[in-house]
């Protein structure tokens, strides 16, 4: 499949999603965490305050992490978020920089840019600014930003190498990046070739040696895992839960029962070989 038409599969599903009832790209469970009321606080380590601060915005955050937790932003720093869906990170991120900073998010979806933008008027936050755009070419001057983050995004890529390139460019020397992320060490095959778990983040991560050899051969330096989240049988089924349907029909020629034991087999050879990365860089 051409990466438009993956990139274009993916928008109309986070479209659905973010004006559903349940928000949330494949069903009530939430994208990248077994539920997304509680991954917010598990996974992310978000702040009560903040989420409080940003209740909308939180309950529509599909993220796998919190990619400004323990991070050295500054007031009058420069942020750029990479897929910023609903507005989240963005609204963290401008109380870090202050007035006098600001926080850039670009998204392809024009139904999450604008979720964003209305959570951000409820706000008055006036250092944001979204982009319509795409992570493989974005909308931003080189060497223009001090901080690349993102949350549970890149692996949606069909072309992840041009987002590492593109973070490359638009970081100032000495620029930082740091991502939540979903990574893969192995995945069997009938599940890499499913659109729903695609964008549910999980069929089409890359692996952790992949995405940090991505980031290295862009020129990124200080390269390093800082956290962890690995997901478990039980986590999986969880987040696969919606997808039942969609698994049945790879396996349509199957009486039930045997459809049903070889999606479990399938989810418990997943197991452990799925997780939310934490993963930081520089500039130099």
């Amino acid at each position: 499949m051409k990466a438009n038409e993956i990139r274009k599969r993916v928008s109309s599903a986070y479209a659905r999603a973010i004006t559903s009832e349940h928000q949330s790209c494949c069903g009530p469970q939430g994208c990248c965490a077994p539920d997304s009321s509680t991954a917010i606080a598990e996974l992310g380590t978000y702040k009560p305050e903040e989420i409080k601060a940003h209740q909308s915005a939180a309950s529509s955050s599909f993220g796998c992490g919190n990619p400004l937790a323990f991070s050295d932003v500054r007031e009058g720093e420069t942020v750029l978020d990479l897929g910023s869906g609903a507005g989240l990170d963005l609204l963290i991120a401008a109380e870090k920089v202050g007035p006098s900073g600001q926080v850039i998010g670009v998204d392809m979806t024009e139904e999450m840019i604008d979720k964003a933008r209305d959570n951000i008027k409820t706000t008055g936050a006036e250092n944001i600014e979204i982009r319509y755009g795409l992570i493989e070419d974005l909308p931003v001057e080189k060497n223009s930003v001090d901080w690349v983050i993102s949350n549970c995004v890149i692996n949606l890529s069909p072309e992840k190498a041009k987002v590492f390139k593109e973070i490359y460019r638009v970081l100032k020397p000495g620029g930082r990046m740091r991502i939540s992320d979903i990574v893969v060490e192995e995945l069997p095959l009938e599940l890499r070739n499913h659109q729903g778990l695609y964008n549910s983040c999980i069929a089409g991560a890359v692996s952790e040696e992949e995405y940090l050899a991505g980031l290295a051969e862009e020129g990124l330096t200080e390269i390093k895992v800082e956290e962890r989240f690995v997901y478990d049988a039980a986590q999986l089924t969880a987040i696969f839960a919606d997808q039942q349907a969609g698994l049945i029909d790879l396996f349509d020629g199957l009486p039930e029962e045997e459809r049903t034991a070889t999606i479990d087999r399938l989810i418990k050879e997943a197991a452990g070989k799925v997780w939310s990365a934490k993963i930081s860089a520089r500039k130099a």
